[in-house]
Order: structure tokens, then C-alpha cells, then sequence
């Protein structure tokens, strides 16, 4: 997977890729260089006191030097450049990808972890082709340009090469082979700590509500002790193994004086040779070693690969049509074909057999217990779920064959639990449309009976609002998304229990404003109230999943015992 997802973002800058080899070609290739023309100054120039020559190839080196350096700051412009722009481009396919899940994919893999993925696994790919790219070239050529320039200089010594890179190859794979599992659990309990901290900040009103700091801390030091126990693992392995290196290169290079030396003493090799032998050994072991660096990070690389190929494979159960149908020949209508729905794993179905029509600027209301399935319903409108049997038509074309964008455009959802985004009001009621005038806005907001709160707020409509709308009442975040819905301008809104949090009256005339300056608009209405849906031209009851009423609120109270039992648990026997 690793290979799969370097290949597939990395060959779009193959030129980028290109420059970095060929100057680290360069690069490495002067290093090579550089230990002869050391040992022929030592030999040739110092020996023999030669002072032109030690000039003259001093000022070579010098040369060869700045222009090592200048290759290896390019090729690592080169290959900054070539990972970083991919890491942009896993990120931007991660999101879309994500953008496109249904909400049983997103539960599936769960938000933090989806994070997760796409920030710090994406992170160590990136940073394993941006090193991977440094050091393709360099570390071969090092390692087998060394041994062969060293064998130039005195084959004699070789046998110490043939000691020194098994040993550092034994030491790196046994400590990157303990590694391996460690990096798997390490990413896991990140997803850990990043879902409880999400929880705990999102949830912080009911954390304190019910006193419940010391426990959430507790819960997260926990968390957070694992992760460092790993990391901490990961860190002694990782730790150990330079010190482990520096051993092998420092005995070899022990060896090499000791035996050279020797030698030295018996006039068999000269002193800069055995000088230049030494530079090869370093660079051989060098070699070996940024190798070895390269096999640590891949394994973490790997896992983390994995985890982002997880995402990018994953088929959304929310498919898109081969030829989408555009246009709708009956806007606004709404009707429900003998429908079933079963969660993934579930024993039996959430909702089944559920019939009924509304046609434009039609109210239809939805009524039943807790777990009911209320918001599955109206969540199969906008096809946030496909169903399992049965069809769901708006405008008379099947949710499954219309256009995603074009479905969604005739749509104006209120959720549950209404949310609103970093920014200010006028940027969070244009989330329904981008070039809503400010007149609209105000109209959206005096429907949703949410002008009056927001005249009172500074800056008006760019006051400021907080992630998730934390700033603001829970009724004035309801208000608000409602007022997006409307600025929307769809030809069904669909309010799932988005009533709750207003009082009675704020209540009454919202709905008075709905429907006197949206007549044409069909709404489905999910509530607990028996109030708010009293006016409904149909409304129906649920229970367990199943249609167990369908009429008017007078109807219904004369033919449905479940209705009659909601209505005389709020409003009384009178009603």
C-alpha cells in the first residue's frame, strides 16, 4: 500500500523527483571524490613538499566542496517541493473522499480517527518521500562507491568492510523488527487520545453539569500514558540504534589503524591511503546507516499508508447514479414507497413498510416515541441513507437516480442538533446560498424570528460566531439554522425537531411566518410537540419503525390510539 500511494501522488513531479537524483548524484559523487584527492595531498603534496600541488588540489577540493553542497541544497529544494505537494494531494483526496461518506462510513471509521488520518499519518508519508527522495541515491552510492574506492586503496583492509556492514545491517533489523508493531499500536491510541479530547471539548457543557472533570481527566491521563508508554518504546528502539552504530563504525575504524597501521610501519601502504581508506569506511558505514534510518521510517510510513488506503477504498453506500436525472418533473413532491431501512449488523429493521405522498406547499408531520425512527425518515429524503427496500421519490424522480447536487439544491435540512460554523451570522446563513443579499438574510431571519436577537448582537450580521455556535443560546443556534435553511430557498424543508429549544410563542409565530411567506414550500416536520403539528395537512405516527397512523390531527385522534395517547400525555383528554 505504502508503494501504491507513493507512486500514484509522487509521479505527477517525476521532473521534481528527476533534479533530485541527478544532484545527489552529484553530491555523492563528490564525497567519493574527495578522500582521493586527500590522500594524493598527503602523499604526493606533503611528502614530497610539493607546495604547488597542495594548492592547486586544495583549491579543487574546495571547489568540489561548495559544489556538494550546492547539489545537496537543491536536490533537497527538489524533494521538499515533490513531498510536500503530495502530502497536499493525499490531504485533498482524503477530504473529498470523506466529503462523500454517509454517515454510516463516517461512524464506521469514527471523526477522530478520521482526523487522524488525514494530519499525522498523511504527515509521516510525506515525510518518508521527502527522505526517501534525499537519500535514494546517496545511500547506495555511499555504501557501494565506498567499497569500491576503498578496495582501490587497499584491498588488504577489505576484510574489516565485510565485518563491519553485517554487523550494523544485524543491529538495524533486529531493533527496526521490535519497531514494526509498535508503530501499528502508537497510531491507534493517538486515535485514542484525538476521540476523547474531541468528546471532552465538545461535550464540556455536560462534563462540568454532572461534575465530571476529575473522571474525563482521569480517562484521558490514561489515554494519554499509553501513547507515551508506546512512544516511549518506540523512542528507546529508536535511541539505541545510533549509539549501536557509532560502536560498529567506531571498532571498525579502530581496526582499520590498528591493522593499517601496521602496515604503515612495514612500508606496505602510505599514510594518506590508509588516511582515505578511513573517509571510505565512514562513508561505506554511512551508507548503511541512512539505510537503515530509511527501513525505521518505513515501517511507521507503512502503517500510516495503510490507514489513508482504508479511506481512499472505502465506497460510500451513498452512489452516485450513471446518468443522474436533472430535472424533477413534480418539485417540491415527496412520496414514500412501501420503504425499509436496516442499520449494517441490525436484527431487524429501523423502519418498514413506510407509504405516504405530499405534494408542493404541503405540511407533513412526523410523531412517535423516542427510537421510533423519526430521524431515519426524514434523513432518506435527502438520501443522507439509501434505502433498503422500497423507493424514495422527491419531484417524482427515485433519490437513487437523481443528481446528488441537484437533489440536495431543492432541499433545506434543519438537523436535530442544529450546528453552525466558525465565522459570523453572514457567513453561516450564506452557507445556504453564497450570493444571498444582506436583504435576504434579514427576511430569513425575521421568518425564523431570529431578527430581533441578531439587531442586538455587535457587528449585527458579522457579529462573530464561535466553532459550533457555543456563543449563542441554543434556541438562537436553532433560529439561525433555520434562517439558513430558508436562505437556501428550497423547495422542501425538512425541520428534524428543530422547534425544541423555542419557547411556545417564539414557537407559534415561527411557524406562522413559515408557513404565510412559504407557501409553496413542502415541509416535512419531525416534533415532539403536539402544538407544533396540529396544523399539519397529514401527519404521521410511528412506532417501532412501522406506520401505525396517517391523517389530519382530528382524524387521527378519532382512529389512532398511539396518537390519541401522545396528545392526552401533552395537551389532555380536552384536546
Amino acid at each position: 500500500m505504502l508503494g501504491k500511494i507513493l507512486f500514484r501522488y509522487l509521479k505527477t513531479y517525476r521532473w521534481l523527483l528527476a533534479g533530485v537524483l541527478v544532484f545527489q548524484f552529484i553530491s555523492a559523487m563528490a564525497s567519493l571524490f574527495l578522500p582521493r584527492l586527500n590522500a594524493n595531498i598527503i602523499d604526493e603534496g606533503v611528502a614530497q613538499g610539493d607546495t604547488a600541488f597542495i594548492w592547486s588540489t586544495g583549491t579543487l577540493m574546495l571547489a568540489i566542496s561548495l559544489g556538494q553542497i550546492t547539489a545537496s541544497i537543491i536536490a533537497t529544494y527538489f524533494a521538499a517541493r515533490a513531498a510536500m505537494a503530495a502530502g497536499r494531494d493525499i490531504r485533498r483526496d482524503v477530504y473529498d473522499k470523506v466529503s462523500a461518506f454517509s454517515e454510516r462510513e463516517v461512524s464506521q471509521f469514527g471523526p477522530g480517527s478520521l482526523i487522524t488520518r488525514n494530519t499525522n499519518d498523511v504527515q509521516q508519508v510525506q515525510m518518508l518521500a521527502m527522505m526517501g527522495a534525499t537519500m535514494l541515491v546517496t545511500a547506495p552510492l555511499l555504501a557501494i562507491g565506498g567499497v569500491i574506492m576503498a578496495l582501490q586503496q587497499d584491498v588488504g583492509l577489505s576484510w574489516l568492510i565485510g565485518v563491519a556492514v553485517p554487523a550494523l545491517l544485524l543491529v538495524a533489523a533486529l531493533i527496526i523488527s521490535r519497531m514494526v508493531p509498535l508503530f501499528r499500536t502508537f497510531q491507534t491510541k493517538l486515535d485514542a487520545v484525538n476521540r476523547i479530547m474531541r468528546e471532552q471539548l465538545t461535550g464540556v457543557r455536560v462534563v462540568r453539569a454532572f461534575v465530571r472533570e476529575d473522571i474525563e481527566e482521569e480517562r484521558f491521563r490514561g489515554a494519554n500514558t499509553d501513547i507515551m508508554v508506546v512512544g516511549r518504546k518506540v523512542g528507546s528502539l529508536f535511541v539505541l540504534l545510533f549509539p549501536l552504530a557509532m560502536l560498529v563504525l567506531n571498532v571498525t575504524v579502530v581496526g582499520v589503524i590498528w591493522f593499517g597501521g601496521i602496515q604503515v610501519d612495514a612500508g606496505n601502504v602510505e599514510i594518506g591511503t590508509l588516511f582515505a581508506f578511513m573517509q571510505y569506511v565512514g562513508q561505506i558505514l554511512m551508507g548503511v546507516l541512512m539505510a537503515s534510518f530509511m527501513t525505521i521510517m518505513i515501517p511507521r510510513a507503512a502503517v500510516s499508508a495503510e490507514r489513508i488506503g482504508e479511506v481512499l477504498a472505502s465506497q460510500s453506500t451513498l452512489t452516485r447514479a450513471t446518468n443522474p436525472v436533472t430535472t424533477f418533473p413534480t418539485p417540491g413532491s415527496v412520496a414514500f414507497e412501501d420503504v425499509a431501512f436496516f442499520y449494517p449488523g441490525a436484527e431487524s429493521p429501523v423502519l418498514q413498510g413506510i407509504t405516504f405522498a405530499a405534494d408542493r406547499g404541503e405540511t407533513v408531520a412526523v410523531v412517535g416515541s423516542t427510537g421510533a425512527g423519526k430521524t431515519t425518515l426524514v434523513s432518506l429524503i435527502p438520501r443522507l441513507f439509501d434505502v433498503t427496500a422500497g423507493a424514495v421519490r422527491v419531484g417524482g424522480v427515485d433519490v437513487r437516480e437523481a443528481d446528488l447536487d441537484e437533489l440536495w439544491k431543492g432541499i433545506g435540512l434543519v438537523p436535530q442538533r442544529p450546528f453552525l460554523f466558525t465565522g459570523t451570522v453572514a457567513s453561516n446563513l450564506r452557507f445556504g446560498r453564497e450570493d444571498a443579499t444582506d436583504a435576504e438574510l434579514w427576511r430569513a431571519l425575521e421568518i425564523a424570528q431570529g431578527r430581533d436577537f441578531v439587531e442586538e448582537m455587535e457587528g449585527r450580521l458579522e457579529a462573530r460566531i464561535a466553532q459550533g455556535g457555543t456563543n449563542v443560546s441554543g434556541g438562537q443556534r436553532q433560529r439561525l439554522a433555520i434562517a439558513r435553511a430558508i436562505v437556501h430557498q428550497p423547495d422542501i424543508l425538512i425541520f428534524d425537531d428543530s422547534f425544541s429549544a423555542l419557547d411556545l410563542t417564539t414557537d407559534a409565530r415561527l411557524r406562522q411566518a413559515l408557513w404565510r411567506d412559504l407557501p409553496d414550500v413542502t415541509k416535512v416536520v419531525v416534533a415532539q410537540r403536539v402544538s407544533t403539528i396540529i396544523g399539519a395537512d397529514r401527519i404521521i405516527v410511528l412506532e417501532d419503525g412501522r406506520m401505525v397512523g396517517l391523517g389530519t390531527h382530528e382524524e387521527l385522534l378519532a382512529t389512532s390510539e398511539t396518537y390519541r395517547e401522545i396528545v392526552e400525555s401533552q395537551l389532555g383528554v380536552e384536546a
